[in-house]
């Protein structure tokens, strides 16, 4: 069975994009807005990674981070940033929060291909 990867973005073309690489790469993707849409949806369905950018309306990354780390079923579930912020500063925050990596937007397809195999096994 295809693992499930939650991708959480405000960019509907990053979201495409997202979508179209890890289809590709053999993997079901399930859309999510921002992170109040992504922390609902994970609450309904469990998923076996979750990515997601910092920058969104109504509840950002690692808030978003920390939301599901809360909860049990996701204690363990690897969660990658993907996100224009690359200073150490936010990276240090988002391992702080519970982030299993981070890659910084533009993505290469490839790397994110890469990651997202690496990180589930």
């Amino acid at each position: 069975m295809a693992k499930t990867i939650l991708a959480v973005d405000d960019s509907g073309s990053l979201r495409q994009m997202l979508v179209f690489t890890l289809k590709a790469a053999g993997y079901q993707v399930v859309e999510a807005v921002d992170g109040r849409d992504g922390l609902d949806k994970a609450m309904q369905k469990q998923f076996d990674l979750v990515l997601t950018d910092q920058n969104m309306p109504n509840m950002d990354g690692l808030t978003l981070i920390r939301s599901l780390r809360a909860l049990p079923a996701y204690a363990r579930v690897p969660i990658l940033m993907l996100t224009t912020e690359s200073s150490d500063e936010m990276k240090s925050k988002g391992r702080t929060a519970g982030a299993t990596g981070w890659l910084v937007k533009p993505f290469d397809p490839n790397r994110l291909t890469e990651v997202v195999r690496k990180v589930l096994g």
